[in-house]
């Protein structure tokens, strides 16, 4: 099973994908944690990518394609993977079908969550994770069962992004529509693109989901 998570930033992407995670057992692949991970290791891509970065340029979408492509090799995405907030562009989306393609494998579902943009300033001013494993939790919406403990792993030491304020939502919103938002199209053409409403609850969404992809 090899998911992408389409939507908006405060959508709720990150908290379904961890309970895909918790329900399917396959890795959520975020690109910044496999870019740190292939630096860390000196993968031949990893060192290609520091070089880059130590230049201060950007890394280039064939060096985070190659980044992707070695850690799907890895013995835990053997059942599948969840790829998250990759690709980001239509160049990066043709590129990762090309390489899978190689690899004899494909994208089996592309799931969009759907959000009223007046909704996510809230739901983005209101988020915090765990600053040990990552759980995430928001201040009126998903709180840990026990307050100030995480529910995972009993942390009690908690984070929030600097730009999850309401002051940058709209510039991360312009954002999204404007590099992202026409993936929804791309993958509606080929046939993959499922959509579910993420205004519902929170256990709703994540039943929509998996309605999903009990089909796939």
């Amino acid at each position: 099973m090899r998911l992408i998570l389409l939507g908006p930033p405060g959508a709720g992407k990150g908290t379904q994908a961890q309970r895909i995670v918790e329900h399917h057992g396959i890795p959520q692949l975020s690109t910044g944690d496999m870019l740190r991970a292939a630096i860390a290791a000196q993968t031949e891509i990893g060192k290609k990518a520091k070089a880059v970065m130590d230049a201060g340029k950007l890394v280039s979408d064939d060096i985070v394609i190659g980044i992707v492509a070695d850690r799907i090799e890895q013995p835990d995405c053997a059942k599948g993977f969840i790829l998250d907030g990759f690709p980001r562009t239509l160049v990066q989306a043709d590129a990762t079908d090309a390489m899978l393609k190689a690899k004899g494998l494909d994208i089996s579902a592309v799931v969009e969550i759907v959000v009223d943009d007046e909704v996510l300033a809230d739901r983005i001013a209101g988020r915090y994770t765990c600053a040990q494993c990552g759980a995430g939790y928001h201040d009126t919406n998903l709180k840990p069962k026990v307050e100030g403990v995480c529910d995972r792993c009993g942390s009690t030491h908690f984070k929030r992004r600097p730009d999850d304020n309401r002051e940058t939502v709209v510039a991360r919103l312009q954002t999204y529509y404007k590099e992202t938002s026409p993936l929804v199209g791309y993958y509606y053409a080929k046939g993959m693109l499922q959509t579910v409403d993420g205004m519902a609850d929170i256990d709703e969404v994540t039943n929509a989901i998996e309605a999903i992809l009990a089909k796939v």
